[in-house]
């Protein structure tokens, strides 16, 4: 153990509006970058970075790049919370959105299969890489700003603010999205046009780097919070935070790991899967809804408006009744939603299917931004924080769109097997959870 050089003895606060702006600007640019991705994974790259032939391979080879960036974030988890916790939040914070926005960027600039064969998808990767590790360090960042600068008794509802970022990122990219495909119009629609496949679809990766202009202003403005300070005051700062976490949290990894599971799988079944299903074809050798893209991404939209609002609602119910306790509820509830799939949708209640499942991400996604970064002590938080979010990215999301994929084939067409896998990732929180204690009474300065 080991002191970096002494701080003032008390950290300037960062006013409330800073902080609640700062940790909802950088997460809503992440995800933006993330979910503009994640629609041109299903919307573009099967068409332009895989060889021509079989659709149904060339959309699991784009859900595979999909996933790479998972298995890059617990790396970017490490990584970043090891510069966090020894060197600061906020220098931390500006690092990964910079290099989230670098990653997007470029892929706004990549040529394409068509160009330079297999060279495209290899480029791709990297990118898609640099994606997952800058994400990697992006969310615990954001968390603990939030948190550690909240009043007593209101941790959760501030730490709703970087939660929040998932749907206003998905509004905005997939917003985006939408706009460019009623400009250039398709005639098929299950294809988009030549127009948007051509360079219609670079857009929104080009107009990551606005947003990150903007991001970097507020971060820059940031001043360390007093939880980080005292740490530094009183020589607590760990040489090595991964395995100062491992040798002395390594409980809280696992468990928030599985906290984290049934989220995840949920997120990326609604936001990824449901692109896919909702606009295959019914006569498909893959069936699906049917319906065109625009129809479709105006339901997802709307359902989304469902999970920014519960996201919001969820952070004042876990504050008054606990974290825990508040989860193992909706929990629960996403376990019995999981088997209710096919039900809503041979019943043709698409849009309840979408608002019932977007309004339970919100309320399982909220109390998270809180109750992970609880987990551990000041000094490993950053870290502690950050790799069981991303670890748990392994295990549900980095797999969720290829496994969804491949039991929507097991089943013919029909999602059935897609719902019982979710209830299934469920039943596994829900065992974690009534491992777990409460953590809402914990001193966030330890």
């Amino acid at each position: 153990m080991s002191s970096t050089s002494a701080a003032p003895s008390a950290a300037p606060a960062n006013p409330r509006s800073r902080v609640l702006m700062a940790s909802l600007v950088g997460t809503t640019i992440e995800f933006y970058d993330f979910y503009v991705y994640a629609t041109a994974a299903v919307l573009v790259f099967p068409h332009l970075f895989f060889p021509e032939g079989n659709d149904t391979v060339a959309l699991l080879s784009s859900f595979a790049v999909f996933g790479a960036a998972m298995v890059a974030r617990p790396a970017g988890a490490i990584f970043f919370g090891h510069l966090g916790d020894r060197s600061g939040r906020k220098v931390t914070l500006v690092a990964a959105l910079l290099t989230m926005g670098i990653a997007t960027f470029l892929i706004g600039l990549l040529p394409t299969y068509a160009m330079v064969g297999w060279l495209a998808p290899f480029l791709l990767v990297v990118m898609r890489l640099a994606q997952g590790f800058a994400i990697g360090g992006e969310w615990s960042g954001a968390a603990l700003v939030a948190t550690e600068n909240a009043p007593q008794g209101k941790r959760a509802w501030y730490g709703t603010f970087p939660q929040l970022g998932a749907p206003l990122g998905f509004i905005l990219a997939n917003g985006l999205f939408l706009l460019i495909a009623v400009i250039m119009p398709s005639d098929d629609p299950s294809r988009p046009s030549d127009t948007f496949l051509e360079w219609g679809w670079r857009i929104p990766f080009l107009f990551s780097a606005v947003m990150v202009i903007i991001g970097l202003y507020i971060r820059l403005k940031l001043v360390e919070s007093s939880a980080f300070s005292k740490t530094v005051e009183t020589g607590k700062v760990q040489r090595l935070p991964l395995a100062s976490v491992v040798r002395s949290n390594g409980r809280e990894l696992v468990l928030g790991t599985f906290f984290m599971l049934a989220t995840y799988v949920l997120f990326y079944l609604m936001t990824t899967f449901s692109l896919s299903y909702g606009r295959a074809p019914q006569d498909a050798e893959l069936s699906g809804l049917g319906y065109s893209y625009n129809t479709f991404v105006l339901m997802m939209i709307g359902g989304v408006v469902f999970f920014g609002a519960f996201t919001m609602i969820s952070g004042p119910m876990a504050d008054r009744f606990g974290r825990r306790r508040s989860l193992l509820v909706i929990t629960a509830a996403i376990m019995v939603f999981g088997l209710l799939w096919v039900p809503l949708l041979d019943g043709g209640l698409v849009m309840l299917w979408l608002i019932l499942g977007f309004t339970l991400m919100g309320l399982t996604f909220g109390p998270m931004g809180a109750l992970l970064p609880e987990l551990f002590p000041t000094n490993v938080r950053y870290t502690g924080s950050g790799i069981s979010y991303n670890v748990s990215s392994i295990l549900g999301a980095a797999v969720a769109p290829f496994i969804a994929v491949w039991l929507w084939t097991l089943g013919d067409g029909s999602p059935f097997w897609v719902g019982v896998y979710l209830s299934s990732m469920a039943v596994l929180t829900f065992v974690a959870l009534l491992l777990g204690k409460e953590t809402r009474e914990v001193d966030i300065e330890h």
